[in-house]
């Protein structure tokens, strides 16, 4: 089981949330342009937080949990799902109200990047206690080393 440093983990996770933020946005915006967005902001949100989700799900799986397909690919995503939907209602709550108080695209974007970024934080402890810890054979590698132990980077 490779071990990742704690700024390697830090690094790597904040890099994917931010490409699974990207891509939640962009299919948003994607969406957003078909129309008036009073009306198109449910569906918006709603698509780009699938299209995130599998984005993330897959960086996750690979580089921070390391897992190697030990648990059935339907049972373990929908785990990942479940963890997520917590997190999912605490971002489309916060950037439904930046829109609500402010009515514009870049508080509402604002206000999905504040909650995402909180979401990401909450998601990967529950990730790792619950939907990964299988894959981790009972260790959580992700943990720093204890002294005198080594560590790949």
């Amino acid at each position: 089981m490779t071990r990742l440093s704690l700024p390697t983990l830090v690094l790597r996770y904040a890099g994917f949330a931010l490409l699974a933020m990207a891509a939640n946005l962009g299919t948003q915006r994607a969406v957003l342009a078909f129309g008036d967005p009073d009306q198109l902001l449910l569906p918006a949100i709603a698509l780009g937080t699938l299209i995130g989700l599998a984005v993330k799900y897959a960086l996750d799986k690979r580089w921070i949990f390391h897992d190697r397909g030990t648990t059935p690919l339907p049972r373990q995503f929908a785990l990942y799902s479940l963890m997520g939907l917590a997190t999912t209602a605490l971002f489309w709550g916060t950037e439904t109200a930046f829109w609500l108080l402010w009515h514009s695209d870049a508080a509402r974007e604002l206000g999905a990047a504040l909650g995402l970024t909180v979401g990401y934080v909450v998601k990967y402890r529950l990730d790792r206690r619950f939907v990964f810890a299988v894959a981790m054979t009972g260790e959580d590698s992700n943990e720093t080393p204890r002294e005198g132990q080594e560590q790949a980077a």
